[in-house]
């Protein structure tokens, strides 16, 4: 994979049903993923191994951490320490969240889809 890649020409994969689909880029120690939940999207309770930052980039999330439990929108984030429980369910009008997760998530090794324009960038 080159070391410059537009996020349209990354393929993007079911992470929980098509309702969450991401696209990622990994270096040795790193994963970034762009990711797309359709309106009302859950994702259910759970925990790994990796530490997790992200931020709301368009739409809306409630984020569960740890018990804590907060609305986010665009500028919103997150911080996810190491198999700490979190689950999240999107907004009506559904969302992109960009998440980074060291180390890399060796459990997403999804089948790719076929290539299609994301959700985000792209002109309101």
């Amino acid at each position: 994979m080159s070391n410059l890649v537009d996020l349209a020409a990354i393929p993007p994969f079911d992470v929980w049903g098509e309702s969450v689909r991401a696209r990622k880029v990994e270096g040795e120690r790193i994963t970034l993923a762009v990711v797309e939940l359709a309106p009302g999207a859950v994702v259910p309770e759970h925990r790994h191994p990796s530490e997790q930052l992200g931020m709301v980039i368009r739409g809306s999330v409630r984020f569960t951490i740890d018990g804590e439990t907060r609305d986010l929108e665009p500028g919103g984030t997150w911080r996810i320490l190491s198999e700490r429980p979190h689950a999240v369910v999107a907004g009506s009008d559904g969302a992109v969240v960009i998440d980074v997760f060291s180390p890399t998530r060796n459990d997403w090794s999804f089948d790719p889809l076929e290539p299609r324009q994301p959700v985000w960038p792209r002109d309101e």
